[in-house]
């Protein structure tokens, strides 16, 4: 057993016998503790969970889609990645243009009628087609508004300039690797409110430098612990590889800490199933050495080798 799967199962653990009982936006439900922090050596191998099989291509897309400052969801579905459509779905269907059946409440009404599922997944399929179909639809209704890409790449100024807060991360670290000020904050407090499709829950990280190495600090403000900090935990371990790649450093460590370390209600069934699995190695990341900058590199440049893993465990999200 590796000591970052440990330290993930043991968060479950925590969360289950010691997590408070909370409600939440969506009306779910959740077992919740505040203020939780794991940590990864990456040097022991590359983070993706073997208790359950985790995406490492969806990860990858999204993560890239971020890294490129985009903020419409036809990238991620024509690499096939559909974990930000039911924010751009719900936007459609509560928009005057949208004719088709009553949508509202489709994430819970989905999960608990059949016919409804199915009138749904038929709504949604419609809806995929058209945003990679029609530019004009997917310019309105794709996109997210100020989300991670945009606070990353594109940061808007209250004097109407536009922070690139990746390349000075990147910069600074090739040039001053000993500042303590190596962060990028996808937090920004004029756009929460109104200009995101959802506030980002990982809300800042911050990069240090030490004996050649690169290691990151997430802050993430929330967790969905079965569903969303899996991907988290791979994304961001992906991330810090990157960086290091484009910095001629070795990687370190991904240390991520929580908020709001969270279970919902409709989830502890299957986090009981995960916790009975006995996980395997972590597996290892190759990055092509042909690759170019961080900014070009593509979905080929990225590989997963010798990712052995239990079966995958569905649950249902709250949006």
């Amino acid at each position: 057993m590796t000591k970052g799967e440990q330290a993930y199962l043991d968060l479950c653990k925590t969360v289950l016998t010691k997590g408070n009982s909370k409600q939440d936006r969506t009306n779910t439900g959740t077992l919740s503790v505040f203020g939780h922090q794991m940590r990864f050596d990456l040097e022991e191998g590359f983070p993706l969970l073997t208790t359950k099989r985790v995406p490492f291509r969806l990860i990858a897309s999204e993560l890239l889609w971020f890294i490129k400052g985009d903020t419409n969801i036809r990238f991620l579905l024509e690499h096939n990645n559909n974990i930000w459509n039911e924010w751009a779905f719900k936007t459609w269907v509560e928009s005057d243009e949208y004719k088709g059946p009553d949508m509202k409440d489709f994430g819970h009404r989905s999960q608990q009628d059949e016919e409804f599922r199915s009138l749904y997944q038929q709504e949604m399929e419609d809806f995929k087609k058209r945003i990679l179909s029609d530019e004009t639809f997917a310019a309105k209704y794709g996109d997210l508004g100020s989300v991670y890409g945009r606070q990353w790449r594109a940061w808007q100024t209250s004097r109407g300039e536009t922070i690139d807060q990746l390349k000075q991360v990147i910069e600074a670290i090739k040039t001053n690797p000993d500042s303590r000020r190596h962060i990028v904050t996808a937090w920004n407090p004029e756009d929460v409110p109104g200009n995101m499709a959802l506030p980002p829950c990982h809300t800042m990280f911050q990069f240090y430098v030490a004996d050649g190495k690169l290691s990151c600090q997430l802050y993430q403000r929330s967790g969905d612990i079965f569903l969303g900090v899996p991907f988290n935990i791979a994304s961001y371990a992906l991330l810090t590889h990157l960086i290091a790649y484009e910095c001629g450093l070795q990687v370190g460590e991904f240390i991520q800490t929580l908020g709001d370390a969270h279970i919902y209600s409709n989830h502890i069934e299957q986090v009981n199933t995960q916790l009975k699995r006995t996980p395997y190695r972590f597996p290892e990341l190759v990055i092509d050495p042909k690759a170019g900058s961080i900014f070009d590199i593509e979905m080929e440049d990225l590989h997963i080798k010798d990712y052995e893993s239990h079966p995958p465990i569905k649950a249902p999200v709250a949006v």
